[in-house]
């Protein structure tokens, strides 16, 4: 019983040091941060609550000697800012107005950091810059007056700090949106003219048709009664011809009297307004007749001549000789296209109102963007679009042909379409896809990587290398550059003002940079 009780392993010995180890775990982590947080405070009392200065990442070991200049991280006497015979500044020049930075190298290509004469943009920046609202840098942003040192060349290669030349790119400044294709809406939708029934139908769909080509039969009695009506006025017309053709005759050997010639003449005259009205009204149908054509025809071959009025010869050919009713109505395409809907069958009653058919043009599309409103003030009709088809494996062209004059009620953003050519098929009807109106496409554009550019909460600067940078003993100088934004891309982003072609700028690690400018906002470490 005693061994029992002794052996480390027993119930009554375990679980005192289970509780041990519990309550461990749950104190252990509260003194590790109190440990920390002393830790903290110390290093804060004797360090002044300050943060790691600049010299620290770019004086290495310079940083413990007394010849250095705590304030601009390098050694006291190579210090530009506190010696400026070592690098005068050059003269000052004005605010630039024109282009919204100050000691602007576009108006004062002296200023650029380069050897030798400066590159000036190839393009009209000014004109860029006033295309879109761009973002301005505040008044306040005294910035630019800045010069950051390095102690030597490899203390900037310490603090991971690498460059990129000024260089020219193409850039492409657009407003976004999302698309959709539809057939061309304008020249599609065919119906009967006249109430009537189905007589015959010889286009299914996917069929392709011509111009000019009928795609079906309406037999409507509105059709035969206008045929009748022209009927009955073209043979009153040749009557009334041959009576005044005889009254001629007559009125020169005095046989008639003025009276009666005049009659003869007046009631030609009516008949003659009579055919045209009744030749209106089928053209007004769509079934073209000519009443000049008519004169001298007996009354069977005028008939003959309106049965099968508008019908092309070919299928008056294959009708000929049959009963066929003269009611007959042809659905006529204006367009040569495919057949994308047939909404009848032969038999079927249908009125002016009914779609029949619905034929497109897919050689030519239309694009529907909804643009934001926002973005709306800045389109122009004639502006190139680009749109890529979902799952299309290339992007398609075509120019802004309409912007809307109102903003959909639901979606709060404004209607623009665009004619796309489509000559292989390959854009369908109700496909999605993103597309962009181009405002500005330039070629040769001045641009820097896009993690050179910084932004402190008042304007956008870059830092640019000083032209002797190089140069052995010279100081390892960046100047602070104010700049105007343009496009943007995946790699570049675009300046419109503040930098020229073949300048030096920090690109990778010039965070490092950036944090020195703001130590006047955070202390002075």
């Amino acid at each position: 019983m005693s061994t029992a009780l002794n052996d480390p392993t027993t119930p009554a010995t375990v679980a005192p040091r289970v509780g041990l180890v519990a309550w461990l775990g749950r104190v252990l982590p509260t003194l590790l941060v109190l440990f920390g947080l002393g830790g903290l405070a110390v290093a804060g009392h004797y360090t002044g609550w300050k943060l790691p200065k600049f010299s620290t990442l770019v004086g290495g070991r310079l940083a413990e000697e007394k010849d250095w200049c705590d304030e601009h991280g390098v050694a006291e006497s190579e210090c530009v800012e506190c010696n400026p015979t070592l690098m005068p500044r050059g003269k000052t020049t004005p605010y630039c107005k024109k282009h919204g930075v100050p000691e602007c190298p576009l108006d004062n290509p002296e200023l650029a950091q380069v050897a030798g004469a400066p590159q000036l943009p190839r393009y009209d920046t000014k004109a860029a810059l006033d295309l879109l609202e761009r973002a301005q840098n505040n008044s306040r942003c005294k910035l630019h007056e800045r010069r950051l040192q390095f102690a030597s060349a490899s203390a900037a290669d310490k603090a991971g700090v690498d460059v990129d030349v000024v260089q020219e790119a193409p850039m492409v400044e657009y407003v976004a949106a999302n698309g959709e294709i539809g057939y061309d809406q304008s020249r599609t939708r065919l119906s009967s003219r006249v109430p009537g029934s189905v007589w015959r139908v010889f286009k299914d769909v996917g069929d392709p048709v011509r111009e000019g080509e009928v795609l079906a039969l309406v037999d409507a009695a509105e059709v035969g009664k206008a045929k009748t009506e022209y009927l009955q006025a073209a043979a009153q017309q040749n009557l009334r011809a041959k009576t005044f053709e005889a009254a001629q005759r007559l009125i020169t050997r005095a046989a008639i009297s003025e009276g009666d010639y005049r009659a003869a003449e007046n009631e030609l005259s009516q008949a003659r307004i009579r055919t045209l009205a009744a030749q209106q009204t089928l053209l007004n149908l769509g079934l073209p007749v000519n009443a000049e054509a008519a004169k001298g025809l007996t009354d069977d071959q005028l008939a003959a001549s309106v049965q099968l009025l508008g019908l092309p010869r070919d299928l008056r050919e294959r009708l000929a000789g049959s009963a066929t009713t003269g009611n007959l109505l042809p659905v006529i395409s204006p367009v040569g296209g495919v057949v994308v809907a047939r909404e009848i069958v032969a038999g079927e009653v249908v009125d002016s109102a009914k779609t029949l058919f619905v034929v497109a043009d897919p050689r030519q599309v239309w694009l529907t963007l909804n643009v934001r409103q926002e973005d709306a003030r800045y389109l122009r009709l004639g502006l190139p679009v680009r749109f890529r088809a979902e799952g299309g494996a290339a992007e398609v062209a075509g120019k802004v042909s309409f912007i809307s004059t109102d903003v959909d009620e639901k979606t709060r953003t404004v209607r623009v379409r665009a004619a796309l050519p489509n000559p292989d098929g390959r854009l369908r009807a109700n496909t999605f896809g993103p597309g962009r109106i181009v405002l500005r496409e330039e070629p040769h554009a001045v641009v820097v990587p896009k993690g050179a550019v910084h932004w402190d909460g008042d304007c956008f600067v870059v830092f640019v290398r000083d032209k002797d940078y190089l140069t052995e003993g010279a100081p390892k100088v960046f100047h602070v550059r104010k700049v105007r934004l343009g496009a943007k891309d995946e790699i570049n982003t675009e300046i419109l003002a503040g930098v020229l072609p073949g300048e030096v700028v920090a690109g990778k690690g010039s965070g490092v940079l950036q944090a020195e400018l703001l130590k006047g906002k955070l202390g002075d470490g």
